[in-house]
């Protein structure tokens, strides 16, 4: 089941995309060097940038046709800019729920998700006093714990030693795999990818080979 398709896409007149598809209920990963466009195809999938010629679907419906707010919750982008307040991690979880008009999830729960992205750092724990790659597993942890339909991971593992990278994308594939959640990586690490996609796709020049 085709869960993006890109039809004749360019962007800005920079960026050519051929024709593609990334199937439903799979690990993808988007690969290539830089300047690719490897961003800016996660952007054009949730909607937060739009093709200047061409047409991008979600589950067969045109992402145009969306309610936009609905379809960023539906298909959530963790990008690499990582945006927490200056408070504990718990109250990091209750700020983004509070936005949604939810309640937030309990100590054991955000824990849990704590745990899935490799950052087992106590609940109390300030945000402001973590590293770099402290502060991006736990960001990617309160926005895994939303419940999306699709995951875009853009770069998750630029901040990470080896290690700690292949345990982070083990427990995220392991976990959206268990959810049914479709999974889309932007990633320069090749040795990631041989391990973790399902498919990939490597884009070159803005064009996938």
């Amino acid at each position: 089941m085709a869960l993006f398709t890109l039809e004749n896409v360019n962007y800005l007149d920079i960026l050519q995309y051929p024709d593609l598809i990334i199937s439903a209920g799979k690990t993808t990963f988007l690969c290539g060097e830089s300047g690719t466009g490897k961003s800016t195809l996660l952007r054009l999938c949730n909607g937060t940038l739009s093709p200047t010629v061409g047409e991008v679907s979600y589950l067969g419906k045109r992402i145009t046709d969306y309610d936009p707010i609905s379809l960023r919750r539906d298909v959530l982008l963790v990008g690499q800019s990582v945006y927490l307040f200056d408070q504990s991690i718990a109250d990091n979880f209750k700020e983004y729920y509070t936005y949604r008009d939810l309640p937030a999830p309990d100590a054991e729960t955000m824990r849990d998700y704590l745990h899935i992205c490799a950052a087992p750092f106590p609940l109390e724990s300030m945000c402001q006093t973590l590293s770099g790659g402290e502060r991006q597993r736990v960001f990617l942890a309160i926005h895994l714990s939303l419940k999306p339909n699709v995951l875009l991971l853009d770069e998750p593992s630029s901040a990470l030693d080896e290690k700690t990278a292949e345990t982070l994308m083990g427990n995220i594939k392991s976990h959206c795999e268990a959810k049914g959640i479709s999974l889309v990586v932007v990633s320069h690490d090749k040795g990631l990818a041989a391990i973790y996609a399902d498919d990939c796709i490597v884009l070159a020049g803005g064009a996938g080979q």
